[in-house]
């Protein structure tokens, strides 16, 4: 099982370059940083942690752009991957956002992973033209579409909120199309989705009743004919007993997700050795 780093980026504290130079250089597997392009004043989607319009913290609103960040953070390292926890792939153009992704993916040397979310915060999906009720529609035709760039010579699509004819695109991903992992609470409804469209899933810090969620996706996922076994990342939101994370492993989590702190790059350096020495990596 492998350990990854996750910065809640904000244009205050350590830079997503630095973060992910001393995660690299400390052991560790991923490098994720999250996505929100504003964050609107009034609001009537409630918040996922606080239940409410109040939001549990001001970098909501300060999140730099997360391939900006990734392509800094790209260029300082060699091998980390490279991922978000979470994109909102729904609230850019799709064919723009499939030539992004393809490129940070062929600079990076193939270690670009997709983590999406269908979106909480409604109301910044609707300043985007994005139907509230339709969201996971809209994601899964953007998905669609963008493997189609990223895979055929010649890309086409029709779809209700997606539509090209045929064209050329260039960049190709190192791989024949970057891995999806969609971050969204375990509801029966959600592993159905992954099981038919991406390649696996990120919890939300405060899931509940991750081990037999973990078995609910593996029959989704052999239900829908797909080979191998699903991708699970599991964000952390607390420190852990080592007979959990050996629990979480025997059960088939690949990645555990660990917070970083937006403070100076020295102190996030010093919180990095203490929790690399702690997992022993």
């Amino acid at each position: 099982m492998r350990h990854g780093i996750v910065l809640f980026t904000s244009d205050r504290g350590i830079t997503p370059a630095e973060a992910a130079k001393a995660a690299e250089d400390r052991g560790f597997a991923t490098f994720y940083v999250p996505e929100h392009t504003h964050i609107p004043v009034r609001r009537e989607a409630a918040h996922p942690g606080t239940g409410g319009a109040e939001l549990p913290d001001d970098r909501y609103a300060r999140t730099l752009d997360p391939w900006v960040s990734l392509a800094t953070a790209a260029q300082a390292t060699s091998v980390i991957g490279l991922s978000t926890a979470v994109a909102l792939p729904v609230e850019s153009d799709p064919i723009t956002l499939a030539k992004t992704l393809a490129t940070l993916d062929h600079l990076s040397g193939g270690r670009l992973t997709l983590g999406a979310g269908f979106g909480w915060n409604t109301d910044e999906l609707a300043d985007h033209g994005v139907p509230p009720a339709r969201r996971r529609t809209v994601l899964r035709e953007y998905i669609e579409a963008m493997r189609a760039l990223w895979t055929r010579e010649q890309a086409s699509y029709a779809g209700e909120f997606v539509s090209f004819g045929p064209s050329w695109a260039w960049p190709k991903p190192a791989r024949p199309h970057i891995p999806l992992l969609i971050g969204a609470g375990g509801g029966p409804k959600t592993l159905a989705w992954i099981a038919a469209h991406a390649d696996g899933w990120i919890t939300t810090p405060t899931e509940r009743d991750v081990l037999p969620k973990i078995a609910e996706l593996r029959a989704a996922w052999a239900d829908a004919g797909r080979p191998g076994e699903p991708e699970v990342r599991v964000l952390a939101a607390a420190r852990l007993s080592p007979e959990t994370i050996a629990a979480w492993a025997e059960a088939g989590v690949t990645e555990i997700i660990w917070g970083l702190p937006d403070k100076p790059a020295d102190d996030v350096r010093a919180f990095l050795d203490r929790h690399a020495q702690r997992l022993g990596l």
